[in-house]
């Protein structure tokens, strides 16, 4: 099994990795009035702890900064909507050329509204499924919150709308037909909010659902091995979305929505590290970390260590 495993870790090296570092905050609310999430300076706390010289890319491409407002915008309920369709189609052009020189995109964000760009690029070549990593399910969407009684925040949705469920501004993506992922191609790793999920009407889709309860229940191997049916049923390349909340508030507190409990940092290692081995992964990106959280950059230096041994 671990002579599999190197071999495996091995195959993945082969592809380089192209680092996109995607400073983005659109899909988070404030705080606070006046208060402007610090996941945009993610990337840039990241690569001042090693982030580069631990991973080695053959390739860093930089997005540039997007103005966050929060303010409502004509047409739209989503906070920042038109931003984070600009950003995501930019982001999508990258991923695209990294995927076409057979490089292994690895997105740093930002908030997890990057996902939808990453989908984009990963569906130009066919159909895809999604591991979705996350403290949180991402699946409110119009039917099942009130639209009028405050804007949408992407973070909080990106499950809903890759699925094909919210305002067609970041629901439908030119050159894609249809939903960016069927829900019988997704697997939901690490919901805390309740067994029965924070947006219940989830249960009721083909969402592969493992909550963070259940996954510490069956261990890595056996999260794996249910992630592993899933994919094999859907067939498809996959894409692997990590949102740095699924740790244990007590291990990463930088975040927008710390909870408890989370998955083991090293039951999430052997999680992702399986998967991003695997030549059916497309990609990883990685979300909401917020270095205005983390004043010493300790948890930054802790991310950078556990994205070295996935990768």
């Amino acid at each position: 099994m671990r002579s599999m495993l190197v071999m495996l870790k091995l195959a993945c090296r082969m592809r380089d990795i192209c680092l996109v570092r995607a400073p983005s905050n659109l899909g988070l609310r404030p705080l606070e009035p006046g208060h402007v999430p610090g996941t945009w300076r993610a990337p840039q706390a990241l690569s001042e702890a090693g982030l580069i010289e631990s991973l080695a890319p053959g390739r860093v491409v930089d997005l540039d900064r997007p103005a966050y407002s929060t303010e409502p915008q004509p047409g739209t309920r989503l906070r920042n909507g038109p931003a984070i369709r600009c950003f995501n189609l930019d982001l999508a052009e990258i991923v695209t050329g990294a995927l076409g020189q057979g490089e292994f995109p690895l997105i740093i964000g930002g908030d997890c509204s990057i996902l939808l760009g990453a989908l984009v690029a990963a569906r130009r070549s066919g159909a895809v499924a999604l591991v979705h990593v996350d403290g949180h399910s991402d699946f409110r969407h119009p039917g099942n919150y009130d639209v009028n009684a405050s804007l949408g925040s992407a973070a909080g949705m990106d499950l809903a709308l890759a699925t094909g469920r919210g305002e067609a501004l970041l629901a439908q993506w030119p050159g894609v037909v249809g939903p960016l992922v069927a829900d019988e191609a997704v697997v939901q790793i690490g919901e805390r909010e309740s067994r029965d999920f924070a947006w219940p009407d989830i249960n009721a889709t083909a969402v592969t659902r493992i909550d963070v309860f259940a996954a510490q229940e069956l261990g890595a191997a056996g999260v794996l091995q249910k992630t592993r049916a899933t994919l094999a049923r859907a067939d498809f390349p996959y894409w692997l979305h990590l949102d740095v909340d699924v740790l244990d508030q007590t291990v990463m507190p930088a975040v927008d929505s710390p909870g408890s409990p989370g998955i083991d940092p090293d039951e999430l290692v052997a999680i992702l590290s399986a998967l991003a081995a695997d030549q059916r992964c497309t990609g990883l990106d990685m979300t909401i970390y917020d270095p205005d959280l983390d004043p010493t950059g300790d948890l930054a230096r802790l991310l950078v260590s556990l994205l070295g041994r996935v990768l």
